[in-house]
């Protein structure tokens, strides 16, 4: 079956849409025994079963995807290789200490590392670049606590790609007079997040995992020894299952310890037509990184390999349901777009070409986590915080590891089955992150308090 992205899928992503015609495996259908089955072709959930494949070749592993590869986060975010851990590092430091602070971004150098070997090892044709990444300030009140941001790096030894740039460097680099200053991170990349998992899906079935889409996991049990995953087509009995659903894991019926780990925060984008040379001239950015604000509610920008911005952020939205129906918010897109012409009004009459939006998976600490529900047979993974491409790359690294029971430098990462803080009820949850919400909206006014706006 074809399915065609541009009557199915394209709402989804500027960057489904970009691709094309898309083939999906066919449904699971019938009864089969497995080693393991992974719920979620993500990601996480590509790069856990390629991994632990490769470590146990005569393994059966079945991954199961209720939509399309590339349908959820996976082929939705923005595409950024980064080493940014959970919020910011001021709050990992003041929740969890200096010393987890070094081992998260240690952890966050070597997914970077993990992701750009992978691409270059085996030719995955996902548009990556290694160009780099700045963080920028638009107010003297963002710029001092960029500075502070920079310092807390520096005291905890881990600034080793790190600069800092100042007011007159950025506009050189960006030609913009909105840069105050801010810092640059060398060690990261950007890619087309929907060509990365769908590469990934090749090199995994390249290895003999079988991949299975449109197929929802309606119930997962435990029998006796075995773990069966039920779908509407057939059922799968196996040693392990891998939770890799993230921001969808509310909607996984079965282990009612999932529910309350996390939920999902939608954040929204845009994309412009392609730029002229004389367009692209006039805003600088020949280097092409990546850059984001230093905001509470973060802008993100980066270019495209065909010569479009694509950007996002700016605001979020906290459901306050079960729905994971949120993809559309014409304000928030407004809003990206009037961003976007702030910082670049020699951009005034460029289109947007495209807009979507797309859930996130975060907790109630602001911090990632692997860990077992229940029992060493079940594995999840959940709380990117938006900032998963790297890091679910090397997670699906780990919980290899997990699954074949081994103990090593990733799985004795303090994240891993770790006491998280479990989300209280729907309601508690949303009344939480409304209020958390609005304060970050309140910051963002005050730090940028006597900006002029277009």
């Amino acid at each position: 079956m074809t399915v065609n992205n541009l009557s199915l899928f394209e709402e989804k992503s500027f960057w489904l849409r970009s691709y094309g015609d898309y083939t999906p495996n066919p449904p699971f259908a019938g009864q089969a025994q497995a080693d393991v089955v992974i719920i979620g072709g993500g990601f996480t959930g590509l790069n856990t079963a390629w991994q632990f494949k490769q470590d146990n070749p005569n393994a059966r592993v079945i991954v199961l995807e209720a939509a399309v590869i590339g349908y959820g986060a996976s082929g939705r975010n923005g595409g950024f290789s980064m080493k940014l851990f959970g919020m910011e590092p001021e709050l990992t430091v003041l929740r969890w200490g200096k010393q987890r602070m070094i081992d998260a971004h240690h952890y966050m150098q070597k997914a970077v590392k993990h992701l750009k070997t992978m691409v270059e090892e085996h030719d995955l044709q996902s548009d990556y670049r290694h160009t780099g990444m700045f963080r920028v300030s638009y107010s003297k009140q963002q710029l001092k606590r960029c500075q502070k941001t920079y310092e807390l790096f520096q005291k905890l030894g881990i600034d080793d790609d790190m600069s800092w740039h100042t007011q007159e460097e950025l506009q050189q680099e960006f030609n913009s007079e909105r840069f105050l200053g801010g810092m640059y991170e060398s060690e990261t990349g950007i890619l087309n997040p929907c060509k990365q998992v769908r590469e990934l899906k090749r090199l995994a079935l390249s290895a003999g995992v079988e991949i299975y889409e449109m197929i929802p996991v309606t119930d997962i049990d435990r029998n006796g020894s075995q773990i069966v995953t039920q779908t509407a087509e057939g059922k799968i009995t196996s040693d392990k299952i891998v939770l890799a659903t993230n921001a969808y894991s509310r909607h996984i019926n079965g282990p009612r310890k999932l529910k309350n780990r996390q939920m999902p925060l939608w954040t929204y984008q845009v994309v412009t037509e392609p730029l002229s040379k004389e367009q692209w001239n006039s805003i600088g950015w020949q280097q092409q990184q990546s850059f984001e604000d230093n905001r509470q509610l973060v802008h993100y920008f980066r270019p495209t390999v065909d010569g479009r911005i694509t950007m996002g952020g700016g605001d979020v939205v906290t459901p306050g349901d079960e729905c994971m129906d949120k993809d559309f918010a014409p304000k928030l897109w407004q809003h990206c777009e009037n961003h976007l012409k702030w910082i670049y009004p020699q951009l005034k009459d460029v289109r947007i070409d495209y807009r979507w939006g797309g859930p996130t998976s975060v907790n109630l600490d602001m911090t990632p986590e692997i860990g077992y529900l229940d029992d060493e047979r079940m594995i999840y993974a959940t709380g990117c915080i938006g900032h998963g491409v790297s890091l679910t790359h090397l997670n699906g690294r780990t919980i290899a590891d997990l699954l074949n029971g081994d103990k090593t430098e990733l799985t004795d990462f303090w994240i891993v089955n770790r006491k998280a803080i479990p989300q209280p009820g729907n309601t508690l949850s949303y009344l939480g992150a409304k209020t958390l919400h609005a304060g970050f909206k309140l910051w963002d006014r005050w730090d940028e308090r006597g900006l002029k706006r277009s």
